[in-house]
């Protein structure tokens, strides 16, 4: 007989400023780094479960941006699948973080990647912070561009040419 998938989600939370930080967060249970995510409750649709754990573990309001993906991996003998979505995060702390939570930090995604313990949330998070966060501000550059060429009227040439005068 075939186990059941166990589902979880969470976000790949990030805080806005002078420079981007990543939020990683150390279980108390095994002092693992991880990034916040938690399983489903019963009835959870997955995207509400994400807002609930990134709130719950990092303490702040969060806005929920794109579907980043999701990884697959064996935990206690059976399946568990992880969705992510990347997350806008509030400037200060507005809750109180879980219990189960001893320790966050808000890094830089070099050192947040190095931080992690488990190289399949390494990878992730290295490819999603790389490509999808990069690709967002471009695409951001070139609808402002477009934005502004509409925005600016068309100047008409004052000059004639030599040939009519």
């Amino acid at each position: 007989m075939a186990s059941k998938i166990i589902h979880a989600a969470g976000g790949i939370v990030v805080r806005r400023g002078a420079r981007r930080r990543f939020a990683v967060v150390q279980r108390s249970k095994d002092g693992a780094w991880v990034l916040p995510r938690g399983k489903l409750k019963r009835n959870e649709r997955p995207i509400a479960c994400a807002r609930r754990e990134a709130v719950e573990e990092t303490g702040t309001r969060v806005r929920v941006r794109e579907f980043l993906g999701a990884i697959t991996y064996r935990a206690r003998g059976r399946s568990k699948m992880v969705q992510f979505w990347r997350m806008d995060a509030a400037v200060r702390p507005t809750w109180e973080v879980k219990k189960d939570i001893a320790a966050i930090k808000w890094l830089p995604l070099a050192k947040a990647v190095r931080r992690l313990s488990y190289p399949l949330e390494k990878l992730f998070l290295s490819s999603v912070g790389h490509h999808g966060f990069l690709r967002r501000k471009r695409g951001l550059r070139l609808k402002a561009r477009a934005r502004d060429a509409k925005a600016k009227p068309r100047q008409r040439s004052t000059r004639r040419s030599r040939a009519h005068t």
